[in-house]
């Protein structure tokens, strides 16, 4: 695979150590809050959701042709930080590749409200979106541990027989907390955002007193029977990749819809980088394409 010049001098500007297993909780969020811009996009419209259990915002672009529909976005973060604000330019972003308006929303931060209360939190956000839009026209999505909440979160609606979503798209996502993986045991640092041991801290301060491989923390090790089709997007240099590899061929033994997009040289959160370079916009075209298949 040829590399663009842009990612070439994105890849080359990135330093690793953004991802210190020392640092403590106030550290971490200023890292994180430093790397997740929150510019509102010029053309982008940002409308607060009245009436939902959290604080909740609808991100819509010029390109957004489809109004009778939604995306539900779990943000990244960690578990630990981040907020709309954040991920008002990432959502913009992406509401352009889906043509639709992406729904983003505060849950609560570990490890102040550690495991369940992200995962609730995500309940009753899609919950209150079933007042306004059928199952049908509604897919989940979430970038890191936020893939992580909404993968768990389909699960928590086949549990409780609530109408599920037509379709699931993790980017990045963390599905395994142990961080088990080939990837992660052999952590070579190639990724500059994130690494393994980290990852299992972060797990830490969100499963509280909860087993990192619990399946509600770990979807990876949860029964995937019935859920809608589900799209696992990261990349040949993305920490948790395994995890995506692993979930996609239990989907697979478990006779679900699923793809696995797994492009060299990307490392975690690339998607969040589309406006930088076109290999990572072409990433989120991708994902686009498999979603707006299922809400087309």
């Amino acid at each position: 695979m040829t590399l663009s010049d842009n990612y070439q001098q994105l890849r080359a500007a990135l330093v690793p150590g953004l991802a210190n297993p020392a640092d403590p909780l106030a550290l971490v969020r200023d890292k994180m809050h430093a790397v997740h811009p929150t510019d509102v996009p010029a053309d982008a419209t940002v409308t607060e959701l009245r009436g939902y259990p959290v604080r909740s915002a609808s991100v819509q672009t010029p390109q957004v042709k489809n109004r009778d529909s939604a995306v539900m976005m779990v943000h990244g973060g960690a578990f630990v930080s981040t907020g709309i604000e954040h991920y008002i330019p990432y959502a913009a972003a992406l509401s352009r590749f889906f043509h639709r308006q992406v729904v983003v929303f505060d849950y609560r931060l570990a490890p102040e409200h550690p495991f369940p209360a992200a995962l609730q939190d995500s309940l009753n956000v899609y919950r209150r979106l079933l007042k306004d839009y059928d199952a049908s026209r509604l897919a989940i999505i979430g970038d890191s541990c936020g893939g992580g909440i909404a993968l768990s979160l389909l699960c928590e609606l086949r549990e409780q027989n609530i109408a599920l979503p037509a379709a699931y798209a993790g980017l990045s996502p963390w599905l395994d907390l142990t961080m088990s993986g080939d990837a992660a045991l052999n952590d070579t640092g190639d990724d500059p955002f994130v690494c393994a041991e980290w990852i299992r801290q972060r797990g830490r301060d969100y499963a509280a007193t909860m087993p990192l491989d619990h399946p509600q923390l770990s979807p990876l090790y949860a029964d995937l029977h019935g859920l809608p089709p589900l799209y696992f997007a990261t990349g040949g240099e993305d920490i948790t990749r395994d995890d995506s590899r692993r979930a996609h061929q239990k989907a697979c033994a478990q006779g679900l819809v699923s793809e696995l997009d797994v492009p060299p040289h990307m490392i975690h959160g690339y998607h969040g980088l589309s406006a930088l370079a076109p290999e990572c916009a072409a990433g989120c075209e991708r994902i686009a394409t498999f979603l707006n298949r299922y809400l087309d």
